[in-house]
Protein backbone atom coordinates (compact mmCIF):
# COMPACT_ATOMS: atom_id res chain seq x y z
CA UNK A 1 0.00 0.00 0.00
CA UNK A 2 3.34 2.01 0.22
CA UNK A 3 2.63 3.87 -3.56
CA UNK A 4 -1.47 3.53 -2.95
CA UNK A 5 -3.80 6.80 -3.39
CA UNK A 6 -7.16 6.95 -2.19
CA UNK A 7 -9.09 9.56 -3.76
CA UNK A 8 -12.31 10.18 -2.31
CA UNK A 9 -15.53 11.62 -3.96
CA UNK A 10 -18.22 12.88 -1.95
CA UNK A 11 -21.59 12.22 -4.21
CA UNK A 12 -24.97 14.18 -3.79
CA UNK A 13 -27.52 14.29 -6.70
CA UNK A 14 -24.40 14.12 -8.81
CA UNK A 15 -25.60 12.11 -11.60
CA UNK A 16 -25.39 14.61 -14.15
CA UNK A 17 -21.68 15.39 -14.02
CA UNK A 18 -20.30 12.27 -11.81
CA UNK A 19 -19.44 9.57 -14.80
CA UNK A 20 -17.50 12.39 -17.02
CA UNK A 21 -15.95 13.04 -13.53
CA UNK A 22 -15.10 9.49 -12.54
CA UNK A 23 -13.69 8.73 -16.07
CA UNK A 24 -11.55 11.70 -15.99
CA UNK A 25 -9.97 9.53 -13.26
CA UNK A 26 -10.07 6.26 -15.15
CA UNK A 27 -7.99 7.96 -17.47
CA UNK A 28 -4.97 8.55 -15.25
CA UNK A 29 -1.47 7.42 -16.38
CA UNK A 30 -1.22 7.30 -12.58
CA UNK A 31 -2.58 3.40 -11.75
CA UNK A 32 -1.97 2.14 -8.32
CA UNK A 33 -5.43 3.71 -7.11
CA UNK A 34 -8.61 3.02 -5.04
CA UNK A 35 -11.47 5.45 -5.95
CA UNK A 36 -14.01 5.71 -3.20
CA UNK A 37 -17.40 7.29 -3.67
CA UNK A 38 -19.42 8.34 -0.58
CA UNK A 39 -22.51 8.63 -1.74
CA UNK A 40 -24.45 11.40 0.61
CA UNK A 41 -28.17 10.44 0.29
CA UNK A 42 -28.76 11.10 -3.06
CA UNK A 43 -32.36 11.74 -4.51
CA UNK A 44 -31.49 11.21 -8.29
CA UNK A 45 -30.19 8.64 -10.24
CA UNK A 46 -26.45 9.26 -8.32
CA UNK A 47 -26.75 5.71 -6.55
CA UNK A 48 -27.45 3.71 -9.25
CA UNK A 49 -24.63 5.13 -11.85
CA UNK A 50 -22.45 4.97 -8.85
CA UNK A 51 -22.84 0.92 -8.81
CA UNK A 52 -22.68 0.92 -13.00
CA UNK A 53 -19.77 2.49 -12.57
CA UNK A 54 -18.31 0.19 -10.13
CA UNK A 55 -18.86 -2.80 -11.95
CA UNK A 56 -16.46 -1.45 -14.61
CA UNK A 57 -13.13 -1.42 -12.20
CA UNK A 58 -12.53 -3.29 -9.47
CA UNK A 59 -10.53 0.34 -8.08
CA UNK A 60 -13.78 1.73 -7.25
CA UNK A 61 -15.29 1.44 -3.94
CA UNK A 62 -18.50 2.52 -2.89
CA UNK A 63 -20.01 4.06 0.48
CA UNK A 64 -23.02 5.34 1.78
CA UNK A 65 -23.48 8.10 4.27
CA UNK A 66 -26.69 7.96 5.52
CA UNK A 67 -28.41 11.24 5.76
CA UNK A 68 -27.50 14.03 3.70
CA UNK A 69 -24.62 15.07 6.08
CA UNK A 70 -23.14 17.16 3.90
CA UNK A 71 -19.64 17.42 1.82
CA UNK A 72 -17.70 17.43 5.17
CA UNK A 73 -19.19 14.04 6.73
CA UNK A 74 -18.88 12.27 3.31
CA UNK A 75 -14.92 13.28 3.15
CA UNK A 76 -14.56 12.16 6.91
CA UNK A 77 -16.40 8.47 5.59
CA UNK A 78 -14.42 8.17 2.66
CA UNK A 79 -11.12 9.31 4.86
CA UNK A 80 -11.88 6.62 7.53
CA UNK A 81 -12.04 4.07 4.86
CA UNK A 82 -9.35 4.69 2.92
CA UNK A 83 -6.29 2.42 2.72
CA UNK A 84 -3.53 4.23 0.70
CA UNK A 85 -0.72 6.14 2.44
CA UNK A 86 -1.58 9.12 0.13
CA UNK A 87 -4.64 11.10 -0.31
CA UNK A 88 -7.00 13.14 -2.99
CA UNK A 89 -9.98 14.53 -3.15
CA UNK A 90 -12.08 15.26 -5.87
CA UNK A 91 -15.49 16.92 -6.13
CA UNK A 92 -18.12 15.09 -8.45
CA UNK A 93 -18.40 18.17 -10.84
CA UNK A 94 -14.24 18.57 -11.41
CA UNK A 95 -12.29 17.00 -13.57
CA UNK A 96 -8.53 15.88 -13.20
CA UNK A 97 -6.35 15.93 -16.86
CA UNK A 98 -4.68 12.06 -17.31
CA UNK A 99 -1.17 13.44 -15.72
CA UNK A 100 -2.95 14.72 -12.08
CA UNK A 101 -2.00 12.16 -9.90
CA UNK A 102 1.66 11.16 -11.47
CA UNK A 103 3.01 14.49 -11.43
CA UNK A 104 1.44 15.58 -8.24
CA UNK A 105 2.88 12.55 -6.34
CA UNK A 106 5.96 12.86 -8.30
CA UNK A 107 6.43 16.64 -6.99
CA UNK A 108 5.38 15.56 -3.63
CA UNK A 109 8.24 13.10 -3.23
CA UNK A 110 10.76 15.72 -5.14
CA UNK A 111 9.61 18.42 -2.43
CA UNK A 112 9.81 15.58 0.76
CA UNK A 113 6.29 17.66 1.50
CA UNK A 114 2.96 16.30 3.59
CA UNK A 115 0.84 18.44 1.25
CA UNK A 116 0.50 19.97 -1.88
CA UNK A 117 -1.46 21.19 -4.38
CA UNK A 118 -1.26 22.71 -7.78
CA UNK A 119 -3.63 25.13 -10.51
CA UNK A 120 -6.35 25.06 -11.97
CA UNK A 121 -8.24 26.25 -14.97
CA UNK A 122 -12.13 27.36 -14.61
CA UNK A 123 -14.80 25.64 -16.16
CA UNK A 124 -17.74 26.17 -17.92
CA UNK A 125 -20.99 24.28 -17.45
CA UNK A 126 -19.98 21.33 -19.39
CA UNK A 127 -16.29 21.26 -18.26
CA UNK A 128 -15.10 22.99 -20.82
CA UNK A 129 -11.71 25.27 -20.11
CA UNK A 130 -12.81 28.77 -19.98
CA UNK A 131 -8.50 29.97 -20.47
CA UNK A 132 -8.47 31.56 -16.83
CA UNK A 133 -5.82 29.76 -15.41
CA UNK A 134 -5.22 29.66 -11.14
CA UNK A 135 -1.73 29.88 -10.72
CA UNK A 136 -0.75 29.05 -7.44
CA UNK A 137 2.48 30.09 -5.04
CA UNK A 138 5.58 27.89 -4.54
CA UNK A 139 4.22 27.31 -0.72
CA UNK A 140 2.00 28.44 2.03
CA UNK A 141 1.74 28.63 5.20
CA UNK A 142 -0.86 29.13 7.96
CA UNK A 143 -0.76 32.85 8.39
CA UNK A 144 -0.27 33.47 4.44
CA UNK A 145 -3.50 31.21 3.80
CA UNK A 146 -5.75 32.91 5.87
CA UNK A 147 -6.03 36.07 3.11
CA UNK A 148 -5.32 33.60 0.35
CA UNK A 149 -7.85 30.52 -0.07
CA UNK A 150 -6.20 29.56 -3.00
CA UNK A 151 -5.94 25.87 -2.35
CA UNK A 152 -8.55 24.21 -4.35
CA UNK A 153 -9.67 20.55 -2.69
CA UNK A 154 -9.78 18.94 -6.32
CA UNK A 155 -6.26 19.41 -6.57
CA UNK A 156 -4.68 18.71 -2.78
CA UNK A 157 -2.76 15.63 -2.70
CA UNK A 158 -1.87 14.67 1.35
CA UNK A 159 0.85 11.89 2.55
CA UNK A 160 -1.53 10.41 5.83
CA UNK A 161 1.60 7.99 7.10
CA UNK A 162 3.36 11.68 7.72
CA UNK A 163 -0.05 13.66 8.69
CA UNK A 164 -2.37 11.06 9.66
CA UNK A 165 -6.49 10.93 9.52
CA UNK A 166 -7.04 13.16 12.52
CA UNK A 167 -5.94 16.40 11.51
CA UNK A 168 -6.99 15.56 7.76
CA UNK A 169 -10.66 14.92 9.37
CA UNK A 170 -12.78 18.19 7.86
CA UNK A 171 -14.50 19.68 10.44
CA UNK A 172 -18.41 20.28 9.94
CA UNK A 173 -18.88 24.03 9.18
CA UNK A 174 -19.33 25.68 5.78
CA UNK A 175 -16.41 25.75 3.47
CA UNK A 176 -14.88 22.70 5.39
CA UNK A 177 -12.41 22.24 3.08
CA UNK A 178 -10.59 25.43 3.43
CA UNK A 179 -11.33 25.36 7.43
CA UNK A 180 -9.42 21.67 7.08
CA UNK A 181 -6.32 23.11 5.36
CA UNK A 182 -6.23 26.08 7.81
CA UNK A 183 -6.66 23.06 10.48
CA UNK A 184 -3.26 21.04 9.04
CA UNK A 185 -1.31 24.58 8.01
CA UNK A 186 -2.24 25.98 11.56
CA UNK A 187 0.02 22.08 12.59
CA UNK A 188 3.57 24.18 11.58
CA UNK A 189 2.89 22.10 7.98
CA UNK A 190 3.90 24.18 5.17
CA UNK A 191 2.00 23.69 1.93
CA UNK A 192 3.77 22.78 -1.57
CA UNK A 193 2.16 24.40 -4.53
CA UNK A 194 2.98 23.08 -8.21
CA UNK A 195 1.90 25.49 -10.11
CA UNK A 196 0.45 23.23 -13.25
CA UNK A 197 -3.13 23.25 -14.84
CA UNK A 198 -4.19 20.06 -14.02
CA UNK A 199 -7.59 20.22 -12.97
CA UNK A 200 -10.54 21.61 -14.57
CA UNK A 201 -13.24 23.06 -11.71
CA UNK A 202 -16.56 23.09 -13.24
CA UNK A 203 -18.52 26.35 -12.20
CA UNK A 204 -22.21 26.11 -13.56
CA UNK A 205 -23.50 30.06 -13.05
CA UNK A 206 -25.83 28.93 -10.39
CA UNK A 207 -23.36 27.19 -8.30
CA UNK A 208 -22.99 28.46 -4.79
CA UNK A 209 -19.80 29.35 -5.23
CA UNK A 210 -20.27 31.65 -7.46
CA UNK A 211 -22.52 33.52 -5.43
CA UNK A 212 -20.31 36.52 -3.90
CA UNK A 213 -22.01 37.81 -0.11
CA UNK A 214 -22.68 33.99 0.30
CA UNK A 215 -18.96 33.61 0.00
CA UNK A 216 -18.20 36.32 1.78
CA UNK A 217 -20.12 35.62 4.76
CA UNK A 218 -18.55 31.76 4.68
CA UNK A 219 -15.06 33.04 5.22
CA UNK A 220 -16.13 35.70 7.50
CA UNK A 221 -17.70 33.19 9.64
CA UNK A 222 -14.51 30.92 9.58
CA UNK A 223 -12.40 33.88 10.92
CA UNK A 224 -14.45 34.71 13.60
CA UNK A 225 -15.70 31.91 14.40
CA UNK A 226 -13.40 28.71 13.37
CA UNK A 227 -9.97 30.32 14.03
CA UNK A 228 -11.19 33.03 16.72
CA UNK A 229 -9.20 35.83 14.82
CA UNK A 230 -9.59 39.21 16.23
CA UNK A 231 -11.88 41.91 14.32
CA UNK A 232 -8.85 43.94 13.03
CA UNK A 233 -7.28 40.85 12.11
CA UNK A 234 -10.48 39.35 10.60
CA UNK A 235 -11.18 42.48 8.37
CA UNK A 236 -7.93 42.62 7.22
CA UNK A 237 -8.28 39.09 5.85
CA UNK A 238 -10.94 39.37 4.27
CA UNK A 239 -9.58 42.41 1.90
CA UNK A 240 -6.51 40.39 0.93
CA UNK A 241 -9.13 37.31 0.04
CA UNK A 242 -11.86 39.58 -1.61
CA UNK A 243 -8.85 41.17 -3.50
CA UNK A 244 -6.94 37.78 -4.82
CA UNK A 245 -10.79 36.08 -4.93
CA UNK A 246 -11.87 38.65 -7.77
CA UNK A 247 -8.72 38.64 -9.29
CA UNK A 248 -8.63 34.93 -10.19
CA UNK A 249 -12.05 35.47 -11.24
CA UNK A 250 -11.15 37.90 -13.78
Amino acid sequence: MEELVSIVIPVHNAEKYLEQTVESVLAQSYKDYELILVDDASSDGSAALMKELAAKDKRIRLLSNEGPHGAAHARNCGIDAAKGRYLAFLDADDLWLPEKLKRTLRFLKKQDASFVFTGYEFGDENAQGTGKVVHVPSSLDYEHALSRTVIFTSTVLLDMKRLGKKIVHMPDVESEDTACWWQILKSGVSARGLDARLVIYRRPAASLSSNKMVAVKRIWKLYRQQEKLGLIKSVGCLLGWAWRATARRL
